[in-house]
């Protein structure tokens, strides 16, 4: 796994801030690019030849079905507009879900020579060093990354978002957003306090999770409830919400949400 991600990673860094995006249809926030595909297509080619009985989710080129209790979880660049505009804050995903949970996940951040991987009970490590999540029990005192997309389909749900990062803005000590997967991994280290976003997929969560999970944090929807894995293959067009931070904190992080929540009801 990781030889494949210093792999891919060479491909992104090739590329880095020289390659123009396309808007996908239907979604003006997301865009993708030429090594998107051609990373996309070199790990899966790789994880076929090594686990050719696995199923597969890959943000760009789709699903790969072998009826296997086991699955494959690949974005190819996460933070795909970073990426485009020579913005060093975008890594490359790969995650394994053993029926709904997911069991290994590795991240690479090829601008900053990062890789993060983390097995199912056996920790996260960064570069082979040890990672936990933030010891800070204030809210207050802690940095929080929240990535917010528009969605001028309907304004009024951006409108309330913002309403709800409102709130939070003002009990924490201030706000980051590169709105890409080096967001997780400083909570992973204990940069960050925590990290939210209401607009993901499949593909942003899977390995995320498990490595800030295996550094000690908490991983659930933006409402707390745990994330739904659940039938993946059919899950590619389906929005993810969630809520991640060091356990302290997600909790602080909840009654804010659910108290804006109440509020509003």
């Amino acid at each position: 796994m990781i030889q494949v991600l210093e792999e891919a990673s060479a491909i992104a860094k090739k590329h880095f801030g020289k390659v123009s995006g396309t808007v996908k249809a239907g979604d003006a926030n997301q865009v993708f690019t030429k090594t998107d595909l051609e990373i996309g297509t070199f790990i899966v080619s790789s994880l076929q030849k090594q686990y050719p009985d696995h199923n597969v989710i890959e943000e760009e080129t789709g699903v790969i079905d072998k009826k296997s209790p086991y699955t494959w979880v690949v974005d190819p660049i996460d933070g795909t507009s970073n990426f485009i505009s020579g913005i060093p804050m975008y890594g490359i995903l790969v995650a394994l879900l053993d029926n709904t949970m997911p069991i290994v996940g590795a991240v690479s951040m090829p601008e900053f020579g990062e890789v993060y991987f983390a097995e199912k009970g056996k920790g996260a490590y960064c570069n082979e060093k040890r990672l936990h999540v933030t010891r800070e029990d204030k809210l207050m005192n802690a940095l929080v990354a929240y990535g917010i997309d528009a969605h001028q389909e309907n304004p009024t749900t951006t409108h309330d978002e913002c309403r709800v990062l409102g709130d939070i803005i003002l009990h924490v000590r201030n706000i980051r957003a590169s709105n890409s997967v080096f967001d997780y991994m400083m909570v992973a280290k204990g940069n960050y306090g925590a990290y939210l976003n209401r607009t993901t997929k499949i593909w942003d969560n899977a390995a995320p999770q498990l490595i800030i999970e295996e550094a000690g944090g908490v991983y659930t929807d933006f409402f707390g409830k745990p994330i739904d894995y659940s039938n993946p293959l059919k899950k590619s067009n389906e929005n993810f919400t969630f809520c991640t931070a060091a356990p302290q904190l997600h909790k602080q992080l909840q009654s804010i949400i659910h108290g804006e929540r109440d509020e509003k009801s």
